[in-house]
């Protein structure tokens, strides 16, 4: 923060702070020219006004407010670039990548500074790690058990889906069914494979899936009738002589989707034959995919949580 947004915090603080005392000491005093408790001459409703004083118990607790503040600016950060003499911060706000953060929480956590975020990971990990493990490895604490063993054990499910909901849901959803561009894992389409140990590695190492764009190869002409091959083989019904010049023109498309449309695992590309369709199956959707291509990158979590978390999500789509 520079120094000038750092003064206007500060002067804004203080200066709030400030005024509100003024008004309860200017509220405090007497300015009626009466005695306490006599009339002031004023009736509502058959209700009259008293010249009676602030209740004691509300300005003492006004008054709390004021040091309570006084404290908490003193101790913790709050006014502009003042850190509080504790030191204590959120979380390290001047990271920039995955990697600066670990090297930013690791140097917290060694110095024992007060970075809630770095000390709520070692309070879960200190809690948490040991039963991740238990339910990710063999008794010899070091092989993984294979993912169908897993599966079948319900606590192991319960926890790998707890992690689904906290890691993966703002992606594939809360059900697992995904969205435009995002894939359903409820269903047997899986662009790299369902088998254990290829999603296992989709979590390990990311993906980064890449279609072009044919729109120069192709053409207008040329595109709109790939399209109705391409919607034909899903067994939708199309233009019979546009999907018959498609399928010619399906050889730029082959080297992908295979020459049957039934996808390559090896690279990411779909089935064409089956009802799912990741970025949409309108015949407007397809047309775009095949117009500008579509590209899509899923991070990969190994650093973020780890062989044993991995095992347990995997779990939950493995068996």
């Amino acid at each position: 923060m520079t120094t000038f947004w750092s003064l206007w915090i500060i002067v804004i603080t203080v200066g709030t702070l400030l005024g509100c005392a003024a008004l309860l000491m200017w509220c405090l005093k007497d300015k009626m020219g009466v005695e306490e408790g006599d009339d002031m001459g004023h009736e509502y409703d058959g209700i009259r006004e008293l010249n009676n004083p602030l209740p004691k118990w509300w300005t003492y607790l006004f008054v709390g407010t004021f040091i309570f503040a006084a404290i908490y600016l003193t101790l913790y950060p709050g006014l502009g670039n003042f850190k509080g003499v504790l030191g204590w911060q959120s979380s390290d706000q001047t990271v920039r990548s995955l990697e600066e953060s670990k090297a930013s929480i690791a140097k917290a956590q060694q110095n024992k500074q007060l970075n809630q975020y770095a000390k709520e990971l070692d309070d879960a990990e200190a809690y948490f790690g040991e039963a991740f493990k238990r339910l990710a490895y063999q008794e010899d604490g070091t092989t993984l058990r294979p993912i169908p063993e897993i599966a079948a054990d319900s606590e192991a499910v319960k926890v790998g889906q707890r992690l689904f909901l906290q890691n993966c849901s703002q992606c594939h959803g809360s059900d697992a069914r995904g969205q435009k561009g995002f894939p359903n894992l409820t269903d047997d389409a899986w662009l790299y494979g369902g088998e254990p140990e290829a999603i296992v590695t989709s979590l390990m190492q990311g993906r980064v899936g890449q279609m072009p764009g044919w729109k120069d190869v192709l053409g207008e002409d040329g595109v709109r009738e790939v399209v109705s091959y391409t919607l034909s083989l899903s067994g939708r019904s199309v233009n019979v002589r546009e999907a018959e010049a498609g399928k010619a023109r399906f050889a730029v498309c082959a080297a992908c989707h295979g020459t049957d449309g039934k996808g390559n695992p090896a690279v990411g590309a779909p089935d064409l034959t089956d009802q799912v369709w990741l970025f949409g199956g309108s015949r407007a959707d397809v047309t775009e995919t095949i117009l500008y291509g579509r590209s899509g990158v899923m991070p990969a979590w190994k650093d973020i949580l780890g062989e044993d978390k991995i095992q347990l999500v995997s779990a939950t789509f493995g068996a």
